[in-house]
């Protein structure tokens, strides 16, 4: 059994910050300094400048000499970062990130399932072949693991299919929201066979191309998915 991911310490000190404003334990507009941060860490100052850097890339923050470290405000955040959505979901702001997210997948992932439907090729096809017995086996089996590595791959591949180089781009937040659901127990021990069958109509329709189909099958995924996580938060 191969050993435990070390995490390297500015990645532990990123999630850690990060989590801290993504849940409001630090208010927006507060000012915080490289060395009170590189104190409550026990870091160097070089591994917090690093840090601030990652923050600041997703809009978290604003680093200014003399200033100091500033908490900007949320609506300058950037809501498509993995890292971000991640946090939310691991703070008491998961239902409404879980809602934000399910609207999100209402609105893009039916309309990657049309055009995919006219514009998917043969390797993505396979793909989708793939994920789609993997996810039937391991759903039989209980193994939420498997399954969730399978059920990214779908939709990852859907979106990727629709030609849509846009949409394809969004497969890092309904990545982020299929990881959430497993991690934080919002998936039964077996997934649902409805949603099971569900999927198989999507891969049967888009690689056969009924784009109607496709379009009606993968709503249907998308709510019911945002109905059973939120009876679960």
């Amino acid at each position: 059994m191969p050993a435990p991911r070390r995490v390297p310490r500015h990645e532990q000190v990123l999630d850690a910050v990060g989590r801290a404003i993504s849940a409001g334990e630090v208010a927006q507009g507060e000012v915080l300094s490289v060395d009170a941060l590189a104190a409550d860490h026990a870091v160097s100052r070089s591994v917090v400048r690093e840090v601030v850097r990652v923050l600041e890339s997703m809009g978290l923050v604003t680093a200014r000499r003399r200033v100091g470290i500033t908490v900007r405000p949320r609506t300058e955040w950037d809501p498509f970062d993995p890292r971000l959505i991640a946090w939310r979901l691991d703070s008491p702001a998961r239902g409404e990130q879980l809602a934000v997210l399910g609207e999100l997948r209402c609105g893009i992932e039916p309309l990657a399932a049309r055009l995919a439907a006219a514009r998917i090729d043969a390797a993505q096809s396979d793909r989708l072949r793939s994920a789609m017995l993997t996810m039937t086996s391991t759903a039989r089996a209980g193994d939420l693991e498997a399954f969730l590595v399978a059920d990214v791959e779908f939709h990852a591949v859907v979106l990727e299919a629709s030609g849509n180089e846009m949409l394809a781009a969004l497969s890092g937040p309904v990545t982020s929201v299929l990881r959430g659901r497993t991690r934080h127990g919002l998936m039964p021990p077996h997934p649902e066979p409805e949603a099971v069958r569900l999927h198989q109509e999507v891969a049967q329709h888009v690689i056969s191309g009924d784009a109607d189909a496709a379009e009606a099958a993968m709503a249907a995924i998308v709510v019911e998915a945002t109905t059973a996580m939120a009876s679960g938060t």
